[in-house]
This record gives structure tokens, sequence and C-alpha cells, in this order.
């Protein structure tokens, strides 16, 4: 997960993106200190604490709707934290009577409109990235492939999107399969080989593994399409299938090169690196 701090009037909103489930996370306690218009940050989880437990007994679905990540406080250490989603988040504004309610009911939406703007033209998600590998010193050839494999990845959860799988956890289910086929370790574990913490596995991958990736979902994709693949059931089997086709690639590269595909290798600073291992 990727933690972005970001501000409405002038106040820090803490807000987490999950790569996996391509979701954006954001800190209710955040929000409610600013509705409420509270200086001290104790007073305002004692308010959405009282909140939410009105809010459960009248069996509202905005309280179950929210999970606990951990996020960094003011002291520099992570503590769980109740956080919602934009759309959780508006129907949670409408129980906090604030002048600032409007306004930051703009400020969700808006936020849940850029995405909306990237899904219908994937270029300008894909342009605002560019400029950030550029800025982190990426090559153009990198660079290139990663967008490629983005593009793949698109097209894939398009097609989940449309076929009864759920944007979140089930589109976290799949994808781990399919990496999991191809390079014999979950994402997770590829993530700690790379002594990656908060960060986009693929913005660590090397061009090899970025591009047998691509293959996996690539094959997935259109071997789900040759059978209308519909549900988790069906769609976990086409997203094996897919990381097989992926990982008999590699096993014939490897054999080839006599070198591992998937690695412990990142773009991590060399101060901030984890030890991490190559993966046979």
């Amino acid at each position: 997960m990727k933690i972005l701090p970001t501000e409405f009037d002038g106040q820090s909103i803490r807000r987490v993106y999950d790569e996996d489930t391509e979701t954006w996370w954001f800190s209710v306690i955040d929000v409610v200190q600013l509705l409420t218009q509270q200086a001290d940050y104790q007073t305002a989880r004692k308010y959405w604490n009282k909140l939410k437990e009105r809010l459960g007994k009248e069996g509202s679905e905005s309280v179950t709707n929210c999970h606990r990540l951990k996020l960094p406080a003011a002291d520099g250490k992570n503590y769980l934290t109740d956080v919602a989603t934009a759309e959780t988040l508006l129907r949670l504004v409408q129980s906090i009577p604030s002048p600032k309610a409007e306004p930051i009911k703009l400020w969700l939406a808006k936020v849940g409109y850029e995405r909306m703007q990237e899904m219908a033209d994937p270029a300008l998600s894909l342009d605002r990235a560019r400029d950030t590998w550029q800025q982190h010193g990426r090559s153009d050839k990198w660079i290139q492939q990663r967008m490629t494999g983005q593009e793949t990845r698109n097209k894939l959860t398009d097609y989940w999107s449309e076929h009864d799988i759920k944007q979140g956890s089930e589109f976290a289910i799949l994808t781990n399969i399919i990496h999991q086929e191809w390079a014999g370790v979950s994402v997770g574990d590829h993530k700690d080989m790379k002594g990656l913490t908060s960060h986009n596995l693929r913005d660590h991958m090397s061009e090899a593994e970025l591009i047998f990736t691509a293959l996996a979902e690539l094959s997935t994709r259109q071997i789900a399409e040759s059978v209308d693949a519909t549900g988790m059931l069906e769609n976990k089997t086409a997203a094996k299938a897919g990381g097989r086709i992926a990982r008999q690639a590699r096993n014939q590269l490897e054999s080839q090169t006599g070198k591992s595909v998937v690695s412990g290798q990142s773009f991590l600073p060399r101060a901030t690196k984890k030890i991490a291992g190559n993966a046979k």
C-alpha cells in the first residue's frame, strides 16, 4: 500500500492507495476532525467513537464498510486507524452537522471523479505516472515496459469488472493467483524479497519481471474471454492457466540463461533496503 498525505482547507487528511485492490482509503478521524473543527485529535477521536456506536446501533452500513489500516501518527509511529472509501465517507459526512460538509463532499467527489477520468482515459494516469518515473530516474525502456504492462493490467481488470468480479478483495485474490503461478511466490512474498513495505511492487520490478507479469495477465484475459469466464470460480481457473503459461516461458528462459527472473532487486535507495534474496 502507498500512504500519501493530502490536504483540505489547510488540514492534513491521511489517505492510502491499495494497489492490489485499486482503492483509495481515507482516515475517518481526520475527516471527522475537519468537519467538527476540533483542534484536538483525541476529541475528534472520541466524537467518532460515539458516532460510530450510534450508527452501529442504527444498522448503518457506513460503519460496517469501514476498515482498519496502520497509518502514521504525529509521533511518527504507525497505529491502526479507521479508514473508509470516498463513497462511504460521503455517507458518513451526512451524519455530521458542519458548515464544511458540502466543501468536503465536493472534494471527495473530485477524488472519485479523477479516478473515473483515468478509467475512461487511461492515458491520463499513464502520463502522470510517466512524469513520476522519469523524476525517479527510470530509463525510457523501463518506462515503456511498465506502461505496456499497465495497459495489459487495465484490460484484465476491465474484463473482471464486467464479469461479476468485485473490485477490492476479489481483484487481489485473482492477482495473487496469477502471480503465484508464474513467479512461484505470492505478491506479498515478492515484496518482502525486494524489501518493500508501502510500495507498488510493479514499480520495483525488473524489465523481465514486468514482461512475465504482462504475459501472465494477457494470457489470463484471453483464456477467460475464450470461455466467457464469469464469477470467481471460473476466473480463478483462467488465472491459474494464464499464470502457468508465463511460468513455462520463465522456466525456459532461466534454463537457457542460468539466471532467476524473480529477484530481490528493487529501486529502493540502499539505506532503506531490507536484506533480500533471490527466488530460484
